[in-house]
């Protein structure tokens, strides 16, 4: 079975999308990451979520920037501390975008 992590149905969250197996939208994610929550805090303080399912957040945040453009920078990537490289390092291809789910330490 494949898992879809990221959800939206009507009658869940008022049809906001979430994450599977929890009550967090990919908005909420998205609020987390912008006050500059890193992964492995988003997971201490969400034991529900998985970095998979935060990473199809994200993905899914590029792909309906439109809906999400008040958290995209200037230079199209999303506001506040993405994954690490190692973080990263055994994420599928389609969610290892750079700026996006990758997003290095600022300098």
């Amino acid at each position: 079975m494949t898992i879809k992590w990221v959800v939206s149905d009507p009658l869940v969250m008022n049809g906001e999308p979430f994450c599977y197996g929890t009550r967090l939208t990919v908005r909420n994610i998205l609020e987390l990451r912008r006050s500059g929550y890193t992964l492995p805090r988003m997971l201490k303080d969400h034991p529900e979520l998985r970095r998979m399912g935060i990473a199809a957040a994200y993905a899914y945040a590029a792909r309906n920037r439109d809906r999400y453009s008040e958290f995209f920078e200037a230079d199209g990537s999303l506001a506040g501390p993405g994954y690490s490289e190692a973080e990263a390092a055994d994420l599928p291809e389609p969610y290892r975008i750079r700026g996006v789910v990758i997003k290095p330490a600022s300098a």
